[in-house]
């Protein structure tokens, strides 16, 4: 990948912004920035998606990444990676530090070690060369539709907050609050906290959590479900080795048990 130039020593003090206005909601064509490992190859995928009704652009090499994030205003991120090359995976970690703005990571490689690393990082979605652009376009409107929608004008009914023990999730506003302390969680994770605390006490098996946060035809790697998990407990768990909020039903699923 391109030496994309990002701030790596201001991501922990600054807080990451909500999406803008501007968003997926009131764009006919999605807009997509794609942060390359080969320029040409970039390129290619770009028309592509602009063949099937995307505005897709290309980042040049030298580019600022944060500054072009906020210059783009993506409603969607692809930022592509290299085996030995951990240009990306770096990029991802600074972008998600700075955005809520959904990623996907395109790798040229399966290694099941760049999946989980990328889904660690926080990327939304992780497809592995060679890629179909029609199955990446797919998986780009998927995660498209499970973003918090944009700004709007007009009024809209109030989802009431779920409260599960001293965990609020405000649905609307994309907000998780710990004894009061905001927490910032990536969509994914935000998504899967809200299903858990809105049937709180009962066991969501795999199949259902799936169904519920990837959709029905999800067909990624089933440890996706399993690493976002992970991070969770370890952002909520006072002892993430011995969950007792997200808790393991062998076989079957989770679920989330109210404590504080």
């Amino acid at each position: 990948m391109g030496q994309h130039r990002h701030h790596e020593d201001e991501v922990e003090v600054v807080p990451r912004p909500g999406r803008t206005a501007t968003g997926a909601e009131r764009r006919a064509a999605p807009r997509v920035l794609l942060f390359p490992v080969d320029q040409a190859d970039a390129e290619r995928l770009a028309h592509a998606l602009t063949e099937e009704g995307c505005e897709a652009s290309v980042a040049p090499a030298d580019a600022d990444a944060v500054e072009l994030l906020h210059y783009v205003d993506p409603d969607i991120v692809l930022i592509e990676v290299a085996a030995g090359r951990p240009a990306g995976l770096d990029l991802l970690r600074v972008l998600r530090g700075r955005s809520d703005v959904p990623i996907v990571v395109v790798s040229s490689t399966n290694a099941e070690l760049d999946a989980v690393l990328a889904l660690e990082l926080g990327a939304d979605d992780f497809v592995a060369h060679p890629v179909r652009h029609r199955e990446l376009l797919a998986r780009m409107r998927a995660v498209l539709r499970r973003s918090p929608p944009a700004a709007s004008a007009g009024p809209r009914p109030a989802t009431p907050s779920l409260q599960g023990g001293d965990i609020c999730v405000d649905v609307d506003s994309h907000e998780v609050t710990v004894r009061g302390e905001a927490l910032h969680l990536p969509l994914r994770e935000f998504e899967i906290l809200a299903l858990l605390i809105e049937h709180r006490g009962r066991v969501l098996t795999r199949d259902t959590m799936f169904r519920r946060i990837w959709g029905p035809n999800f067909s990624g790697d089933p440890k996706t479900l399993d690493v976002h998990i992970k991070r969770l407990r370890e952002k909520l768990e006072p002892d993430p080795a011995n969950p007792a909020r997200i808790v393991t039903v062998r076989g079957v699923g989770y679920k989330f048990v109210s404590s504080g």
